[in-house]
This record gives C-alpha cells, structure tokens and sequence, in this order.
C-alpha cells in the first residue's frame, strides 16, 4: 500500500505560508524589535516633551490683592503673585520680582494696572476684552503645525518603506546565496514566493503604523492636545490609505532589485537607486511644504503621492476628487509594477553567480 502524498498547496495557500515565515522571521528580529521601540519612544517624546517644558515658564508673573486675584487668575497668559496690601504689590513690581500689579482702581473695569517704567502692554492686552473677529479668507493652519503633519507622514513612511524594504531584500539574497530559493521553489511557484513576501512585509510595516498612530494618539490625549486630533483625522486615515498601496509598491520594486543579485555585497548597488525613490518624497515635503504646485505635483506621482496628498488634505487645499483620482493612479502604477518586478524575480531568482540585468531577466524562461 503506497503513502499517500501531501496535498499541493494551491497559489493562495502558498502566498499565506511565505507570509506567516516572513512575518515571524520579521518580528524575532533583535533589530526589528529595537528600531521599533525606539521610533515608538521618540514619537511619544516629541509629543510628550513640548508640554513638559513649556507653558508655565512663559506665563507672566502678575502682583495681585485678594479683590483682584480673580481676574488675573482668569486671564491667559498670566500667573498671579498674591501680595498683602497695595504697597507690597508696588513693592514687588519696583524690585523687578513681578511684570506688574493688577489693583483696585476707577474707570469702567474698575482696575489699575501698575507698570515699573512704561505701560505694560502685555498684561494690558490679557486684561482687555477683545470683540470676535471673522476672518473670511485664511491660512487656518500654522507654518509650525504645517511643518509637524508634513514631517510626521514623510518620515513615517520613509523609515516603515526602508526598514521593511532592507528586511524583503536580505531575505531574498540570502536565500539565493545559501540555495535555499531552490529548496523554496520546489514547493511553492515564484509568484506566490514574491507575493508572499510583500504580503507578509506589508502586514508588518502596517502594524508598525497602526503602532506609531496609536502612541501619538496617546501622547495627544495625555498632554491635553486632543483637539488636533479632529483636525488632523481625516488627514490620518487618507494617509493610512496610501500607506497600504504604496508600501506594495516599493516593496515589489525592493524584491525585483534584490533578486537580481546572488551575494550580500552586491546589495547595495542594485538597492540605491529604490532608497533616492523612497528618500525623495520625504525631503519635497520638508524643503517644498507650503509650494501648493510642488505639493499638487507630488500627490499625483505614485511615488511620493503616499505623503503628498494627505498632506494637501490636511492643509484643505484639494478638491474631494483629488485623493479619489491619485488612488487611482497609485492603484493601477502598483499593479504594472508589481506585474513587471513579477516578471524580473522569476527570472532571476534562479540566476547565481554575478549581477542580472533587468533586460536578461526580462527575457528568461520563468
């Protein structure tokens, strides 16, 4: 009676096994795991450390009575200093210890500002009630908080796109130099093998997202920042959005390049010219953040339209079609070039010794 023979796992039962090896392999890594942590803890740091060392040092120390304690308390931007009498609050702004003193007076408010050599305007302007202001055409987002959104969604995906990248091209060159891609090959097809990798990549550097977002929103809600939460939501999920097409995109590109050498010292050389594509949308948005053609331009590339066009919407300067139609480009550029990186790791996977051009393994039996 013969054995029976295990069961051929089919293209999708094999691409899910590439993917569980390439996600447990990932995550045991000593150097995943600290890359990791460390972006986490500095993430959190950066959120965390402005509050710490800010507000309380700025706030301008005011000499107040008992009857005129309140409205300095109530004032933005003041920290009252509570004296005995008129003359000891006189006292403290003469010695310098305090900006100005905030007494019992005439007039309207019933209020007396006291100033050591000239009117202290700062005070005075915390003081005053100002009317509503309507402004009909505005900026709404600040240089500095433009700056913040635009540096954190560059760098986000430039570290999650090198670091995950870097891991699918090692693997993939390390398999062909110890032969085990042969051993691979015999039981699973090509395709599913590539596909396996960048699926089983991908999950990764989604979750080290999902992470990084869970621990801003942390940061955000801990220091009492959560209002930029509604600002910045939508911006958020669009990003998540590209994230995930786009990370398919640059790691196909990074699987296709690596095959197409046979030793780990040959790496960098087919490596560099997917690391300037990766590098370069994170240094527009750093140097080209508030050119509006650069910024539209780049949210229509494929390759930079990750960061761009969640960026545009955060700054509200796309028209609701606008993300519609750059996923859509995103979306059929990741489908050529996976196809074509498909076509170029079949071929060459197999191929040891020196380099492969990308012409030779083009034109190989798969």
């Amino acid at each position: 009676m013969s054995a029976q023979r295990p069961a051929v796992p089919s293209m999708w039962g094999s691409t899910l096994l590439v993917a569980e090896r390439e996600i447990t392999t990932q995550v045991r890594t000593k150097a995943f795991l600290v890359s990791t942590a460390i972006t986490l803890v500095l993430v959190l740091a950066g959120i965390v450390a402005p509050s710490l060392f800010g507000s309380d040092d700025d706030a301008t120390k005011v000499a107040v009575v008992a009857s005129t304690s309140a409205v300095v308390e109530s004032a933005e931007g003041l920290e009252a200093v509570l004296a005995d009498d008129a003359d000891e609050a006189r006292r403290l702004v003469a010695d310098e210890e305090v900006e100005a003193a905030v007494l019992p007076g005439g007039g309207a408010v019933g209020l007396t500002v006291v100033g050591l050599t000239s009117a202290p305007s700062e005070v005075v302007g915390a003081l005053s009630v100002s009317p509503t202001v309507e402004v009909l055409e505005g900026d709404g987002t600040s240089d500095g908080l433009r700056m913040l959104v635009s540096l954190a969604f560059g760098f986000v995906f430039m570290m999650s796109a090198m670091g995950s990248g870097s891991m699918i091209a090692q693997n993939t060159v390390q398999e062909k130099q110890t032969r085990i891609v042969e051993i691979l090959l015999s039981a699973v097809p090509s395709r599913a093998l590539l596909a396996g990798k960048i699926l089983g990549n991908s999950v990764v550097a989604f979750g080290q997202t999902v992470a990084i977002a869970v621990v801003a929103v942390i940061g955000l809600v801990v220091t009492a920042q959560d209002d930029l939460l509604g600002v910045l939501g939508s911006a958020i999920v669009w990003f998540v959005v590209f994230f995930v097409v786009g990370f398919v995109l640059v790691a196909a590109i990074f699987a296709a390049s690596a095959s197409l050498v046979s030793r780990q010292e040959d790496v960098g050389s087919v490596l560099t010219p997917v690391m300037t594509l990766v590098m370069i949308p994170y240094f527009l948005v750093l140097f080209l953040n508030d050119n509006a053609f650069a910024m539209t331009v780049m949210s229509y590339v494929p390759f930079s339209a990750t960061v761009g066009m969640p960026v545009r919407l955060f700054l509200g300067e796309a028209q609701w079609w606008e993300p519609l139609l750059s996923m859509g480009i995103l979306i059929t550029s990741t489908l050529v070039v996976t196809a074509i990186a498909a076509r170029i790791y079949s071929g060459s996977l197999l191929r040891m010794g020196g380099r492969t051009t990308v012409r030779e393994a083009l034109r190989a039996d798969s």
